[in-house]
């Protein structure tokens, strides 16, 4: 059900972002309604990692498959939990005020009434979590108010 694409061009080298995104062990820290991680695996170009994510009592776990190609893409792919289909895509660009970031979500819910409450707060829990990752870039890698947005 829910899609999403954002292109933003932010003050920080591919380097960076890839690092900051690759290391899913940390995102419980910033990342908002992630309350837990344990990373199953760790290489170079992929991960497999457990989230617990919970909202208003909710909780619920799932697996994802993270597929790493440094600095350039970050592939996300559902292995198991609640939902029926996920996919996120990240990409990294060399840009001339740092580095142009494309993000991609597909997801659907395998329950239906989680289905519907996804969709009706889908746009404000994206706009937090994508906030959430600029946030942590900001307190990683300096903040600056070069950024700019433009959805897609």
């Amino acid at each position: 059900m829910p899609r999403h694409h954002e292109h933003r061009i932010l003050p920080y080298t591919p380097e960076q972002m890839f690092d900051m995104v690759a290391d899913v062990s940390r995102y419980a820290e910033f990342l908002p309604w992630v309350s837990a991680v344990r990373v199953r695996s760790d290489t170079p170009t992929l991960a497999v990692a457990d989230l617990i994510v919970g909202f208003k009592g909710l909780s619920e776990r799932f697996t994802s498959r993270v597929k790493k190609d440094r600095p350039g893409a970050i592939d996300v792919e559902y292995v198991e939990g609640p939902l029926s289909r996920l996919s996120n895509c990240w990409r990294f660009k060399p840009h001339p005020e740092g580095c142009e970031v494309d993000f991609s979500v597909d997801f659907a819910f395998k329950n239906r009434v989680f289905e519907a409450i996804a969709g009706q707060m889908f746009d404000l829990a994206l706009r937090r979590m994508i906030g959430a990752f600029e946030a942590r870039a900001a307190v990683l890698y300096g903040s600056s108010s070069s950024s700019a947005l433009s959805a897609a």
